[in-house]
C-alpha cells in the first residue's frame, strides 16, 4: 500500500507530523468514492434491501410519516441489513472478492433457500 501525504491544517497552523493517507488501489475503489450515496443506495450491486427500503420508504408517505405505522417494514429492512451483512463478513473471512455478492449472485443464493429468509 503506497501513501501521499496531505498536509493537516489546524487553527494554529500547519501539523509538525505528517498525516498519511493510502492512496485508492483500484480504479474501481476510486469510482465508488466518486458516486453520490443516493446512486450507491440505488445501485442493485450494492444494495441488496432496495425493495425493503423502498417499501418502508412507501409505507412512511402513506402514513405521513407516522412511525409506528411502518414498524414491520422496519423490522424487514434490519433483518435484510442483518442477513445481507453476514453473508459480506462470511466472504471477506474466506477471502471471497467482491464481499457483497453481485445482484444476480444474491438471487441465486436466495432461490436456493426457497424463500427470502428475513
Amino acid at each position: 500500500m503506497s501513501f501521499e501525504y496531505i498536509p493537516h491544517k489546524t487553527m494554529i497552523g500547519v501539523r509538525d507530523r505528517p498525516i498519511l493517507w493510502p492512496k485508492p488501489h483500484s480504479e474501481e475503489q476510486v469510482m465508488f468514492k466518486e458516486m453520490s450515496r443516493n446512486r450507491r443506495m440505488r445501485d442493485l450491486d450494492l444494495n441488496p434491501c432496495i425493495k425493503e427500503t423502498d417499501a418502508s420508504s412507501k409505507c412512511m408517505d402513506e402514513n405521513n410519516y407516522r412511525k409506528e405505522m411502518c414498524t414491520l417494514y422496519f423490522i424487514k429492512y434490519k433483518n435484510c441489513r442483518k442477513f445481507w451483512n453476514d453473508v459480506m463478513m462470511h466472504r471477506k473471512r474466506d477471502g471471497v472478492t467482491p464481499y457483497m455478492p453481485t445482484a444476480e449472485e444474491r438471487e441465486n443464493m436466495l432461490n436456493s433457500l426457497g424463500r427470502v429468509p428475513y
